[in-house]
């Protein structure tokens, strides 16, 4: 009978293997080309690429500077504020019947809550070993649904704003001029003007024109005050004689640009 012919091994679940219990784990060197020390070579090829990606984003900042707004008017209600552009996603999305108004919560914790709620489940649900996307149709699935919706909504956000009227709010289109605060007729400006014309006379887009160079006397702007002109109804000024006139004053004293 030749030697092991004939026999049978059979494994005992009470018997515990401790054959590979308290091992050395290989050190890297043993896989040429397969792996490297974390430190300091891994680490160091890390900070190269991280400083490659810091130059060239600095660069970009220096050669396309942000393109700013003017400083914010709470007087002007014609100006609506728009979020920065990664941002656009959930401004668009409060435009939704159900995730404004009267649902504002559900558009701006309920949906948000859930979708990152949802990524972050996403490693717990699909705990496949795979690595292409095919083996991985959770997490594959809620990647793609969560970046199409991001682009979507971005696109339409963009699609809907009138960015030649936005233009009109950019800090290169700002009218550099200042008014003299100090003026017996500032405050009588700021009660009854400064909503439609602009803190600095430079006026608000759909609101009310410009006062700068006008050409008019003092006796005819308080005329136009008082009884309007075009666009701008009549009673629209609120005041004494003498605020009238000082409100004459003021804006002729501080309508020039030169």
């Amino acid at each position: 009978m030749h030697r092991g012919k004939g026999m049978k091994f059979v494994g005992d679940s009470r018997i515990q293997d401790r054959s590979e219990r308290n091992t050395i784990p290989k050190d890297y060197s043993e896989y040429p080309g397969r792996t490297e020390a974390f430190w300091p070579n891994f680490l160091l090829k890390e900070w190269l690429v991280g400083a490659v990606f810091l130059i060239g984003f600095l660069c970009l900042v220096a050669a396309a500077p942000s393109p700013l707004e003017t400083q914010a008017d709470p007087n002007n209600s014609a100006y609506i504020p728009l979020p920065d552009w990664y941002f656009l996603f959930l401004y668009e999305q409060l435009k939704f019947e159900y995730a404004a108004g009267d649902y504002v919560i559900i558009g701006t914790v309920g949906i948000p809550g859930l979708a990152f709620g949802a990524l972050l489940l996403a490693p717990f649900l699909d705990r496949g070993p795979g690595r292409r996307p095919s083996k991985r149709p959770i997490a594959t699935g809620m990647m793609l649904i969560g970046v199409i919706a991001t682009i979507w909504l971005t696109y339409e956000s963009v699609a809907a704003v009138d960015w030649d009227e936005r233009a009109e709010y950019s800090v290169e289109n700002a009218v550099e001029h200042e008014v003299d605060e100090s003026h017996p007729g500032y405050e009588t400006f700021v009660n009854n003007c400064m909503s439609c014309h602009g803190g600095n006379l430079e006026g608000e887009p759909g609101l009310g024109p410009d006062l700068l160079d006008l050409p008019h006397t003092a006796e005819v702007l308080q005329e136009i005050a008082v009884e309007g002109i075009g666009d701008m109804p009549p009673g629209m000024f609120d005041g004494t004689d003498e605020e009238l006139e000082q409100l004459a004053d003021f804006i002729i004293e501080n309508t020039s640009t030169e």
